[in-house]
């Protein structure tokens, strides 16, 4: 069934009333610190010892028996300036809400899409869906990376198998996830299933192909030395090969994982009975435009997280090279 229209929640005016009222107090304090570093930041001087300072906070030596240690202290212009552009977006909905440009069924206000997130909070039914998508999602993008970079390894190693897959890889590639829907529906039903096996086909392919381009741009001299060391095929794997081809598959993984979040959410439309993806097409279905954008934000919030987390991976000491060229 469609979800109940906001009058029909039950919601406690009082409620209401505070959390609009903290929603504005927090938009004020958040413009006012925006304000106060977009100053700083664009203040000018012309003294000497000024621009030397500037320069100079930039490092703090503090000494402690004997030993220095280095603390870079940097001033966060590349939060500040993502923030005051998320901010201004923030405003521009808002007066435009305000100015009742778009009737409030069809453009709703970000009070209303506050109190559709909190009674989708209340009801239980927003955790469930972010649950049911993150299952799917880690399912068959696990799957994908777990067969996906060993046949990538394989293939990159051997270039007459190379040869004969390359084509008909590549040919799986250029579909699009979604032209799997049908038969996905037809296999494996309506449920989990059919979304694992379309994101599993929107991975699984990419990351081959990025694990064979990673191998076949491994210098060979790198295996000539190692040769000469007398290694073993286990060890040009795991002290050759791998630390040579991570940070790109670090970065394919990254873009994969985006590719497979947006998949589960088109999946979750069409074959799925719980999910991100089906909550907005059942808001759609009540008219519920409040809750549609609440899980756009939702959708996308996760999406940056997701990154986030991956991003993790570069910083790790033995990749690390691959990312300060």
């Amino acid at each position: 069934e469609s979800k109940t229209n906001p009058g029909e929640s039950g919601s406690d005016p009082v409620a209401a009333v505070l959390i609009e009222f903290l929603f504005w107090l927090f938009s004020l304090r958040f413009l006012c610190v925006l304000c106060v570093s977009a100053v700083t930041i664009l203040q000018p001087t012309d003294e000497p010892q000024r621009r030397r300072e500037r320069k100079g906070s930039a490092e703090i030596t503090r000494r402690h028996s004997g030993s220095s240690t280095v603390i870079e202290k940097k001033f966060p212009k590349d939060r500040v300036l993502p923030l005051v552009v998320l901010l201004g977006a923030v405003l521009i909905w808002i007066a435009i809400s305000s100015l009742k440009v778009f009737p409030e069924s069809v453009f709703p206000s970000p009070m209303a899409v506050i109190h559709g997130f909190v009674e989708e909070l209340r009801s239980g039914r927003m955790v469930d869906d972010i649950i049911a998508s993150l299952f799917r999602v880690t399912t068959g993008f696990g799957l994908a990376v777990f067969t996906g970079i060993p046949v990538g390894l394989w293939l990159g190693n051997h270039a007459r198998a190379r040869s004969a897959f390359l084509p008909l890889i590549n040919f799986f590639r250029s579909l699009s996830p979604l032209a799997w829907i049908p038969f996905a529906i037809l296999w494996f039903g309506i449920g989990d299933l059919p979304t694992v096996f379309l994101i599993f086909m929107a991975s699984f392919f990419p990351l081959v192909l990025a694990t064979i381009a990673a191998v076949a741009n491994i210098p060979s001299v790198y295996f000539r030395v190692a040769r000469d060391y007398g290694f073993s095929n286990t060890e040009i794997l795991t002290n050759v090969t791998l630390p040579a081809i991570a940070p790109q598959v670090i970065t394919a993984l990254r873009v994969t994982a985006g590719l497979a979040w947006l998949v589960v959410v088109a999946a979750e439309m069409i074959a799925g009975r719980a999910g991100l993806g089906f909550a907005i097409w059942d808001a759609r279905n009540g008219l519920r435009m409040d809750l549609l954008v609440c899980g756009m934000i939702v959708i996308g919030v996760i999406g940056v997280l997701l990154d986030r987390i991956l991003l993790q991976l570069t910083k790790i000491p033995s990749v690390r090279w691959g990312y300060e060229r």
